[in-house]
């Protein structure tokens, strides 16, 4: 009899004990954390990377549209006016580099956003591996992750930009004359670029030529006025990195014409955009987009007198297609 009762009080407190932990291990996750995405591309490997997501307006944010258009699209495509927008970087590692395209925003933009080093040690790699990073335009959702506080968050990576970007957003003279919502593009030139200048790391470039073997800077000029690109070629395949130059498939596919309120000159990025997608629809390469749905790794198909996304097919080895 006191055998028994030793083994059921054993029991009532193995219960009490363990019942918590077997319910924690069981409950659900309602978050997504996809993190990272890899694609092979010939002998290189893109990894996308998340930042995280971000509600946006797209109502608000996509302009030189005609009354109802911009909710027309979205509502066609099965979107609100406001989305959850991705904020997307690409490690690239090629002839055995780790490049880094964009930086996301580190702590700028609050805790939905920020998780460009964390999507990176997901990965597998340390912000004290990175080689480059190849930075499409200067806007903090893109260069924000370069500091740490005031530290450097990547310190034995060179960072380039184009040199019309550069010297556009780092000179004091070009903020007294831009308009005040524009400013603050200028000040984050300073707290994020600036720092890198000082500590000898920057690279500025031109257009025309190679940064590394088979990665090559592209003018898309527009939406600031060094936006650039940067095409990956390895083994007769291709990715384009589209920065902001689209930032809604929903919308701007269907209609290259529709505008962003961030465009520093919008007839420009029209009409870099509609070049842009012409190329990519026609040669058939991929293409890395910065705002599209993550990993915004996909294609560009022609449809009518517009075009469609076709995003890359989820594949567990990495291929893709």
């Amino acid at each position: 009899m006191k055998n028994s009762i030793k083994t059921m009080l054993s029991l009532a407190i193995a219960f009490v004990i363990y019942s918590p932990l077997a319910k924690a291990q069981n409950t659900p996750n309602s978050l997504n954390q996809p993190g990272y995405y890899h694609m092979a591309l010939g002998d290189f490997e893109v990894i996308a990377l998340s930042d995280g997501t971000t509600p946006q307006k797209l109502n608000e944010l996509l302009t030189d549209a005609k009354p109802g258009e911009v909710e027309h699209l979205l509502k066609q495509h099965y979107q609100a006016s406001t989305i959850e927008c991705s904020v997307n970087a690409y490690l690239v590692k090629a002839n055995g580099k780790l490049i880094l395209i964009d930086a996301g925003t580190s702590d700028v933009y609050g805790p939905a956003l920020g998780h460009i080093t964390e999507s990176l040690n997901k990965a597998g790699y340390k912000p004290e591996q990175i080689d480059a990073i190849l930075l499409t335009h200067i806007h903090m959702d893109h260069i924000g992750g370069l500091m740490n506080g005031d530290k450097i968050a990547f310190p034995n990576a060179t960072v380039y930009i184009s040199k019309i970007e550069a010297d556009y957003y780092l000179n004091p003279a070009n903020k007294a004359k831009a308009v005040e919502s524009a400013k603050r593009f200028f000040d984050g030139a300073e707290q994020k670029l600036r720092p890198i200048l000082i500590a000898g790391k920057l690279r500025t470039f031109d257009f025309g030529g190679e940064l590394f073997p088979g990665i090559t800077p592209v003018a898309g000029f527009g939406h600031t006025p060094g936006h650039s690109f940067y095409a990956i070629e390895s083994k007769g395949e291709k990715m384009l990195f589209l920065g902001d130059i689209l930032v809604s498939d929903a919308v701007q596919l269907p209609e290259p014409s529709i505008t962003s309120v961030y465009d520093y000159d919008a007839g420009q990025a029209a009409t870099t955009r509609k070049k842009a997608l012409a190329e990519a629809a026609t040669a058939g390469y991929w293409v890395g987009v910065s705002h599209i749905s993550f990993p915004g790794i996909g294609h560009i198909r022609a449809d009518g007198k517009g075009y469609i996304w076709v995003p890359i097919n989820y594949s567990a080895s990495g291929r893709g297609q």
